[in-house]
């Protein structure tokens, strides 16, 4: 099967060198910290690309959600699974006991006694002792206690309570001087309690710029950097030729002389931005950029461009965002050499309960 005949667009292609490297440079990066490595599969959602992850030294997966999970145990990558989600509901908490059973260790976390009354209940049930994480707030507004003093309470509540073992805190992303203030009083605090913190878990590609500013960290958990986007470009941590995912695309209309058009819209480049601008940047025309996306349309803006693509062209797009766009498709093609080497099932895709 050779690059140019095979793949139809739009479709998502992955560098099969680049996404080693990526690999590898993290796991050099965060094994020189002293740190254990948990990657987070919500990246790629490709059992193949875990066992990369794996084999490359990490010490298990970070999962989203149930159903990720659920995924990537069914195909035996790793018996160390951290769901970093709050697990809310009987029927959830059901599917949780049973994935349980299966594994080793399947990890989750809790910002709330109601959370964690509704593990140690199912728990109980079925004779099981679920190890958690507290989740930390540092500064990101999303979920987790509010103030280092909250950890330590809802660590020493969940010692009242039967099903539930206490492993550590946990927080997202690192890197920022608030992280460090919060972890540095939590771990202050849980050693005056007299409460041992085996676990103090990190996360966030762009924060392994600055990994070495928190010693205190004893695993990270990073996705994006396996295949590196815009973003990541932006943040400093990847440059363009670290970049593996791309979005194959081809131009269907030059409506302007500075707009061309091409078949890959929202459905696979999705609309996030976050912190950067546009939609896209072009492999083979550095000057132009998506500039914006409808559904099936991808516009793009080449009044920077001294040459540029002609109706027919196929081109290949950086996202702003891969972890979003590997939620869109059945299937990556793996490219080794310019030739298409493998076709991988995103065994996770829509795994989102």
């Amino acid at each position: 099967m050779t690059f140019p005949r095979e793949i139809d667009t739009p479709s998502v292609t992955i560098l099969l060198e680049r996404v080693q490297a990526n690999i590898d440079r993290v796991q050099a990066i965060v094994a020189g910290a002293g740190i254990r490595n948990r990657p987070h599969i919500k990246t790629h959602k490709i059992p193949a690309i875990a066992r990369m992850q794996i084999q490359a030294g990490a010490v298990g997966l970070t999962c989203q959600k149930l159903s990720e999970a659920e995924a990537f145990i069914d195909a035996g990558v790793t018996d160390d699974i951290l769901i970093t989600y709050n697990i809310v509901g009987r029927r959830k908490l059901e599917r949780l006991m049973d994935l349980s059973a299966r594994v080793k260790r399947l990890a989750v976390v809790a910002d709330s006694e109601a959370v964690l009354r509704g593990i140690s209940e199912v728990a109980l049930e079925r004779g099981r002792v679920v190890p958690f994480l507290v989740e930390c707030d540092t500064g990101f507004g999303r979920n987790g206690v509010q103030t280092p003093a909250a950890a330590v309470a809802l660590a020493q509540y969940a010692a009242t309570l039967p099903g539930v073992r206490f492993e550590g805190i946990l927080t997202f992303p690192v890197g920022t001087d608030a992280a460090k203030v919060f972890l540095t009083e939590a771990l202050a605090l849980f050693k005056q309690a007299g409460i041992e913190v085996p676990i103090v878990s990190g996360g966030g590609s762009p924060a392994l710029l600055k990994i070495e500013d928190f010693p205190m960290l004893t695993e990270y958990r990073a996705g994006t950097y396996v295949y590196n986007d815009v973003m990541m470009m932006a943040s400093g941590l990847a440059r363009l030729e670290d970049c593996a995912l791309q979005v194959r695309a081809t131009v269907v209309s030059r409506p302007s002389p500075d707009r061309a058009v091409v078949d890959a819209g929202s459905k696979i480049l999705t609309r996030e931005q976050y912190y950067v601008k546009d939609f896209g940047r072009i492999v083979e025309y550095p000057d132009a950029v998506v500039s914006n996306v409808t559904e099936e349309h991808g516009v793009i803006d080449l009044s920077r461009c001294e040459r540029k693509p002609e109706i027919g062209e196929v081109v290949n797009i950086i996202p702003n965002h891969c972890c979003a766009v590997s939620n869109m498709v059945d299937n990556v093609y793996v490219l080794s050499q310019g030739e298409v080497v493998d076709v991988l099932p995103v065994a996770a895709r829509g795994a989102v309960w």
